[in-house]
């Protein structure tokens, strides 16, 4: 039942994707534009039709199971209750699916709170030929950097259950900001974030 749940908005050709509003001091609800952005291209490249409209779900939210999709992003402390973690565990088992990209000071409380969910899977780094990277458009050198927060270069990690893709995390690349006109971002890097985006959500509908 949870699974047709999560299912039912793909069947009906209708994605919404939710963002995560979670507790520890992070602005997860930075940038309120992105997901709409974002949406509004999915509609206009791609045939999938994506809802426009930003809905924000907590982990114990009744209404997580409708959301297959959950995006997180912020700076700073993440934090997850055992409560929390163990719905998020149960979340991701069901079919569904977390995105979530550090917006700079979120990579040691994401990984810490991760843990939590899956203490027996590691966060592991996506080689630069994974699908993920090319499965609509084609990015051979992996993830884009879109603002630079660290020295290096962007990187990629996923946790698999089963051989399905149920976390994908990007460090130092901030793909979600360029989601958003309001940094001033040069054209080609609002692009490059555009498409990336698009490929995180074509990879999850066809995984």
């Amino acid at each position: 039942m949870v699974k047709l749940l999560l299912l039912l908005p793909i069947l009906l050709n209708q994605l919404q994707i939710a963002r995560l509003k979670y507790a520890g001091g992070g602005d997860w609800y930075n940038d309120p534009e992105i997901i709409p952005n974002l949406s509004q291209e999915l509609n206009r490249r791609t045939n999938i039709r994506a809802v426009t409209d930003e809905v924000h779900v907590s982990l114990l939210d009744e209404k997580l199971y409708q959301h297959p999709f959950l995006f997180m992003t912020g700076h700073g402390n993440v934090s997850f209750s055992d409560d929390e973690a163990r719905r998020l565990r149960h979340y991701l088992e069901s079919g569904g699916f977390l995105y979530a990209d550090d917006d700079y000071g979120m990579d040691e409380p994401f990984r810490r709170e991760i843990k939590k969910v899956f203490p027996n899977s590691e966060l592991v780094e996506l080689p630069l030929d994974h699908l993920i990277y090319h499965c609509f458009y084609d990015f051979p050198q992996g993830l884009p950097k879109i603002h630079e927060h660290y020295e290096g270069s962007p990187r990629g990690y996923a946790i698999f259950l089963g051989g399905r893709m149920v976390v994908f995390y990007t460090y130092n690349s901030n793909i979600s900001d360029g989601w958003t006109d309001r940094y001033n971002d040069p054209p080609e890097k609002r692009e490059q974030a555009i498409k990336m985006g698009i490929n995180i959500i074509s990879y999850f509908l066809t995984q």
